[in-house]
């Protein structure tokens, strides 16, 4: 047997055995001793931003040494596990280049030291990012630099990697006056471009979202001319050049929603919108405005819901003479009051570095006072910090930790009842039926059924059924054919987080559907354990894991472990249900599942 296999029968063993009990951290003989547990809240980010530009964060030295690669990774993500934040903004594409494998944009220099050349090993740095965070229960979202091309002084189209889109496509590019070049936004074909980067992403890798930052047009002088006189279509041009941005935003959230509405979209413009100077609609503030600088009209993205969320960066002290922290977070929550879009605060943490002792900057304080105020601000439902490697001080750390440990200490997975959990086994034994879960057909194939078409043609997203004494799952009629409907013994499950389709396995939100099932479902903040009791069986998860435990005795694989999406943590619907010896019946044309369960 290799080394491999030996290592993966040990992780298996230990894992059964943390789950079990039989391994504990506490040093105790009880077998009755309880596990602290919490209540996980919705609506609370905490975010790091770890950006690969220039080798800020990762990795500090290129490298294609796949070791040394995931070592560096796995440093990070605990260390900002430890520091109680819940989401990681890891940069995959700093320009026209990937920190994963592509079909589109070649290997980064950024990763490897040569754009085009990829890491050892078959290693993909995305992939285990995303297994890395999800095992320690945080969020992962790719960070797209979309419209940037290159990323160095004079920069030349010549020497990129000659699969780069932005070399066989020069037309598709403008150098500006700092030396690099631009995808231009008014070009339909750059616009899909974007799209089909992200669209790479979201197919490819589960991720939990995908993240723009404040680059849009590099300014003012952009060279354009020859786009403009042919798609203006006489608008104004600084119009005309919003509108660009605007379809590509819109765009590639309807790319993501269509394909797996749970993926979040989000974009962290510059703090300021517009000055009220010049815009009525815009803040108190005398600062650079994205809407007239760079064309970025980030209100408007907001209040149409073509992002999940906005995540302004308000790099700003409270009392700054120019844009005083609390007037523009005041400005955004004013601003979106009536949306559903959220708001969390992009904060400044690397200003705290290397500041005099008179700086409000000075020991995190300004940090710690930006957080205290936004706690204030009911529309403020987090923060994203700027950036990994600034968090590393002692005072900002003991700052951000501190306050996130008090504060919130659960990490965002889902809304789940506050039970205790214990190390004894259910009071009764019974057997359970498991049905073995590491075949590679998917929810489409497996215990298919055969399946009455609709004439339907409407896209109102609701159903219908058709009277009969019994339920019957072809008289389902899914209008949407978007989102997934799930039955239990006739009753429809409702979500507060749409079900999705990962890898051919749909995933469900774990307090509802085991809530439906009439189970108890518990959270265990230190090992990142789900446990689900249905009359005598037990089932346990660990967020990112690829194993199911049933009644503490029976560990099984699984193809797709549980994840968090949105807030809320999905577990593989028919797993669950086949382990519980439920009958489960999958309609595609109509995208229905119906389980029986008695």
């Amino acid at each position: 047997m290799n080394k491999r296999g030996i290592v993966t029968i040990i992780l298996s063993v230990i894992l059964s055995l943390q789950i079990c009990g039989l391994v504990t951290k506490a040093d105790s003989n009880d077998s009755t001793n309880t596990a602290n547990t919490s209540i996980v809240t919705s609506g609370n980010m905490r975010g790091v931003w770890v950006a690969t530009t220039a080798n800020l964060d990762y990795p500090t030295k290129a490298t294609t040494d796949a070791a040394a690669l995931k070592k560096e990774a796995d440093t990070i993500l605990d260390n900002i596990k430890a520091m109680n934040c819940n989401a990681v903004f890891f940069q995959v594409r700093q320009a026209s280049d990937s920190l994963y494998k592509s079909n589109i944009f070649p290997w980064s220099n950024v990763l490897t030291g040569s754009q085009g050349t990829a890491p050892s090993d078959n290693f993909d740095p995305l992939e285990y990012w995303i297994e890395g965070a999800h095992k320690r229960g945080m969020e992962l979202h790719a960070w797209v630099n979309p419209l940037r091309a290159t990323k160095s002084n004079n920069a030349s189209l010549a020497g990129l990697a000659n699969t780069n889109p932005a070399k066989q496509h020069p037309e598709y590019c403008v150098k500006y006056s700092d030396g690099n070049y631009y995808y231009n936004p008014a070009l339909p074909e750059v616009r899909q471009l974007i799209v089909n980067g992200v669209d790479e992403i979201i197919r490819n890798y589960d991720v939990d979202g995908i993240h723009f930052d404040d680059y849009f047009y590099p300014g003012q002088k952009f060279d354009d001319d020859d786009s403009y006189a042919k798609y203006g279509n006489g608008m104004n041009r600084a119009d005309w050049r919003r509108e660009n941005v605007n379809k590509m935003v819109q765009a590639v959230h309807n790319d993501i929603k269509n394909y797996d509405s749970s993926i979040a979209f989000g974009i962290s413009p510059t703090s300021v919108w517009a000055n009220k100077t010049s815009n009525a609609l815009g803040s108190d503030t005398k600062a650079y405005e994205s809407y007239n600088a760079i064309y970025a009209d980030s209100r408007k993205w907001a209040l149409e819901n073509w992002v999940d969320y906005i995540a302004p960066q308000v790099y700003t002290e409270i009392g700054n003479s120019a844009a005083d922290y609390k007037t523009v977070v005041d400005w955004w929550s004013d601003t979106l009051k009536n949306s559903k879009t959220k708001l969390y605060i992009g904060l400044a943490d690397y200003k705290c570095s290397g500041v005099a002792s008179t700086s409000p900057w000075y020991n995190g304080k300004a940090i710690k006072a930006s957080m205290d105020y936004n706690r204030s601000v009911s529309k403020v439902e987090g923060e994203i910090h700027f950036r990994y490697k600034f968090l590393l001080a002692n005072d900002v750390n003991s700052v951000i930790k501190t306050a996130y440990a008090n504060s919130y200490s659960a990490p965002v997975l889902d809304t789940v009842t506050k039970v205790q959990l214990t190390t004894q086994a259910p009071t009764t034994q019974a057997p359970t039926t498991v049905v073995t879960t590491t075949e590679a057909t998917t929810e489409a194939t497996t215990k298919a059924v055969t399946t009455q078409t609709t004439t339907q043609t409407t896209t109102q997203e609701v159903e219908t059924q058709t009277e009969s004494t019994t339920f019957n799952i072809n008289s389902i009629v899914n209008k949407s054919r978007v989102k997934i409907l799930v039955y239990v013994d006739g009753k429809k499950v409702e979500f507060d987080q749409e079900p999705v389709v990962i890898n051919g396995r749909t995933m469900v939100p774990m307090r509802a559907i085991f809530e439906a099932f009439g189970a108890t479902v518990s959270w265990n903040n230190s090992t990142q354990q789900v446990v689900a009791i249905k009359d005598a069986t037990e089932l346990s998860f660990i967020i990112g894991e690829k194993t199911m435990l049933v009644n503490r005795t029976n560990l099984l694989k699984i193809d797709v472990a549980p994840v968090i999406r949105n807030g809320r943590t999905l577990v593989p619907l028919r797993v669950i249900s086949d382990a519980l010896g439920y009958n489960v019946v999958w309609n595609d044309p109509n995208r229905v599942v119906s389980i029986t369960t008695i």
